[in-house]
């Protein structure tokens, strides 16, 4: 903690300690939507936290467009594909400089929730189906708000994958799965940014809402993490109050009048809430209000159109190069080819997501006008709307857009998701756009060659017509500037230099959650355990449309000299990895550089490879680049269901580099010696063959095993038989044995028929503790 985190802390004590039980509880509700309770008899002011993840979201009414002008940058499925944690840190800061000129103390954001299932209603929110990627994405966003001051709220903690019956269902999963999937991002973001706030989720984790869930809220978040701030709840999840007070819930938003401030008072009172633990709530929460008060910048403005080119920029590096046959992109400015642009999100965008992160955007820019801008000549540009607001075609729409196409050199065709298909609230019902959109794009492509796609979407689409157009943008939801960004990409000015944070399938029924998502009767069972997203298509060697960590350029990159520090460590030690990246093309550009680690024998089924470690790099033409991770335990490590805790299992590692998640050229690999091998507890439970691999237990492996087979496994028999006889006894004694040595031990007390007692198995078990 540091001195200034204890500064506010011994304040917030302080003041506590002069505050009546009534103002207490007053400070755990929420005023109203917004804001928190002043308590002006102790001089405690009251601070402001509003929606959005990717732009300020203050309401002034019950409307977005009642809300203030603000900037709209890409939604989170964008700002992911950038990779690029120096530029989500300017975000960070910019949206926080807008925080400040609205007198805004926390920003409600980012939302790192992993991507489980590509249905899912929120995915545009969220960054990513891996945890590193997001966790790393997170604590970017994070250190440049709060670099400005302006506090954010990590959400939705934990386990938050589907929007339907998101107040009531269970996301029930195993211990590994958990900690392995589901909590590693949190923990990332936590542990290297201490955001001011986590915002728990509206779902149980196993049969307990987020918001009463001590091992979530103070075991893992406050005690094993070092979380230093306040747990607020989403906006409406609270159910226990005096429960969430217990399990460390500090903000109840929004306010529920004095409800639930009876039900702290009332537990108090009747001894069921300590007056500690309730001080150490409000302490918590306090701490923050103090600093958030005192970091407000008094007529802080900020620069609209600086604001405007950062989303530009970053959009830029958000949209994806998916197909460029024939090198069809970058169009050529200079020559006079015609083009028609067909779609009406040509001229109106779908830019953003729809729910509590909409943002009122301070101006919108659209892929037409900002074509004509750089391009020049109307009379080279033909348009066609192609289909409605709901992504319905007629006959009509289609011949006008076929006739744009026959009279042009290329079509550019804009489609993808209208805001009806994907939303906060309710989860996607299946992977495909509009069926007007693909009448579309099949009806141009039949009449024009030179075909190029142009998506607008937030999350995983199919895309039944790949092979029958020559290129595809995947546009995103890419803010207010995203016209500008697609104009930029499609002429060249700006390279591609986006990759994939998700896996785009082929078909819904290829995906990890096919039969279970979304969970039915309040209750989301994670059967797929660890294996979600790519780790599931590599386990099962599916092929999917596009690959996680996937996106072109305009250049080509080369890898080469992959250097490991060492051959073989010891897992506390660290082990620096080297590679050199080419740009070995006529243009500058960014590539997405992606170390994965595979264990070759795990102790544990695990994924075939996982993201460990990433950079952006850019290249001028023909220049090459040293490129530098370096590797910890945990990047070896599982997590050990049996001693609860991370663990690595000896042996050769695998170190994977490349530029995606199915390219990777460059493979070493290292040898992890484990100066702790773990060892699992022996208990009446325990199998006889768990004895067997048990450093003290292998020692009582013969007798446990011989009191059903007579003879030690393997011995010498000293009964003369016959050739056959003998084979007939060892095929007899092989299938005993693989009976015995799945039984648990203390079956071995009835099946002996009293040769064997309670006593003599407590005798082995004391002595291979």
């Amino acid at each position: 903690m540091s001195e200034q985190s204890k500064d506010y802390k011994a304040r917030a004590q302080e003041l506590v300690s002069r505050m009546t039980l009534e103002e207490k509880a007053l400070l755990l509700s929420g005023n109203g939507p917004w804001t928190t309770h002043k308590i002006e008899r102790l001089g405690i002011p009251s601070i402001f936290m509003t929606d959005g993840p990717h732009g300020l979201r203050k309401a002034l009414g019950q409307s977005v467009a009642e809300s203030v002008p603000a900037t709209c940058f890409p939604t989170a499925s964008a700002l992911a594909s950038t990779w690029n944690t120096d530029l989500i840190r300017q975000v960070g800061a910019a949206l926080a400089r807008e925080c400040q000129a609205h007198d805004v103390q926390i920003l409600l954001g980012p939302g790192i929730n992993m991507k489980r299932s590509p249905l899912g209603g929120r995915n545009f929110e969220y960054f990513s189906e891996d945890p590193v990627l997001a966790g790393q994405l997170a604590a970017a966003y994070i250190q440049g708000a709060q670099g400005e001051g302006v506090g954010t709220s990590l959400k939705h903690f934990a386990v938050n994958n589907q929007e339907f019956e998101r107040m009531v269902s269970s996301s029930n999963l195993d211990e590994r799965t958990l900690r392995e999937i589901y909590l590693p991002a949190f923990e990332i973001a936590v542990t290297q940014a201490q955001p001011w706030s986590v915002m728990c989720a509206y779902n149980k984790v196993n049969g307990v809402y987020a918001s009463e869930n001590h091992l979530l809220l103070e075991d893992i978040l406050r005690d094993e993490w070092g979380f230093q701030g306040f747990v607020v709840s989403d906006w409406g999840a609270v159910h226990d109050r005096a429960k969430g007070v217990m399990a460390g819930l500090n903000l109840e938003m929004p306010g529920s009048g004095d409800v639930n401030r009876k039900k702290i008072i009332a537990a108090v009172n009747a001894g069921q809430l300590p007056v500690s633990r309730l001080d150490d709530v409000v302490t918590s929460l306090l701490s923050v209000i103090l600093k958030a008060a005192e970091s407000r910048r008094t007529g802080a403005r900020f620069d609209v159109e600086q604001h405007h080119a950062l989303a530009r920029q970053v959009a830029g590096e958000g949209i994806i190069l998916l197909k460029n046959d024939d090198n069809i992109l970058p169009l050529d400015a200079g020559r006079k080819k015609k083009l028609a642009l067909i779609g009406a999100f040509a001229k109106d965008p779908r830019y953003q997501g729809a729910g509590s992160s909409q943002v009122n955007p301070t101006r919108i820019s659209n892929a037409y006008d900002e074509l004509l801008a750089i391009m020049g000549g109307s009379e080279r540009f033909g348009y066609a709307s192609g289909y409605d607001a709901e992504g319905v075609t007629t006959a009509q729409l289609i011949e006008e857009a076929r006739e744009q196409a026959r009279n042009a050199d290329v079509a550019i065709i804009f489609a993808g998701l209208p805001d009806s298909h994907e939303s906060e609230g309710f989860d996607r019902s299946s992977l495909d756009i509009p069926e007007g959109h693909h009448r579309l794009i099949d009806a141009v492509s039949q009449v024009q060659p030179n075909t190029v796609v142009v998506l607008m979407n937030g999350s995983a689409i199919t895309m039944p017509w790949v092979g029958r157009v020559k290129a595809i943008l995947e546009g995103w939801l890419t803010g207010q500037a995203g016209g500008g960004a697609i104009a930029d990409i499609l002429t060249g000015r700006v390279n591609p230099s986006a990759k994939l944070a998700e896996t785009f399938p082929l078909r819904v029924e290829d995906t990890p959650t096919s039969t279970e998502f979304p969970g039915l009767n309040q209750q989301a069972h994670y059967g797929e355990g660890v294996f979600i997203g790519y780790r599931y298509y590599d386990k099962k060697n599916i092929t999917p449309l596009f690959p996680f960590g996937f996106g072109l350029s305009y250049t080509t990159f080369a890898y080469s000299e992959l250097t490991l520090s060492a051959a073989s460590i010891k897992d506390t030690e660290r082990l620096t990895v080297q590679l050199k990246v080419r740009n070995e093309g006529k243009v500058a550009g960014k590539e997405i550089v992606q170390l994965y680690v595979r264990e070759d024998k795990p102790a544990v089924s695990r994924p075939d490879k996982e993201l460990k470690a990433f950079t952006k790099v850019a290249l001028e033409p023909g220049e090459e680049k040293t490129v530098s991770f370096t590797l910890n335990s945990r990047d070896f490590a599982y997590y050990n269901a049996a001693l609860h805790r991370w663990s690595v299992n000896p042996g050769r590692f695998d170190i994977l580099v490349g530029g995606s998640s199915r390219s990777l050229p460059l493979r070493k690999h290292v040898l992890v010696e484990t100066a702790q091998v773990p060892v699992p507890v022996l208990t009446r439970h325990s199998t006889v063959k768990e004895f067997k691999n048990h450093p003290k237990g292998k020692a009582f492996y013969s007798r446990l095993a011989s009191v059903i087979m007579g003879e030690a496994p393997g011995e010498q028999s000293t009964v003369k038989r016959s050739p056959q006889e003998e084979k007939a006894r060892k095929k007899a004694e092989m299938s005993t044995l693989v009976f015995v040595n799945d039984m648990p031990a203390y079956k071995l007390i009835a099946f002996s028929q009293g040769k064997f007692t309670e006593q003599m198995l407590n005798d082995i078990l004391a002595q291979v503790q």
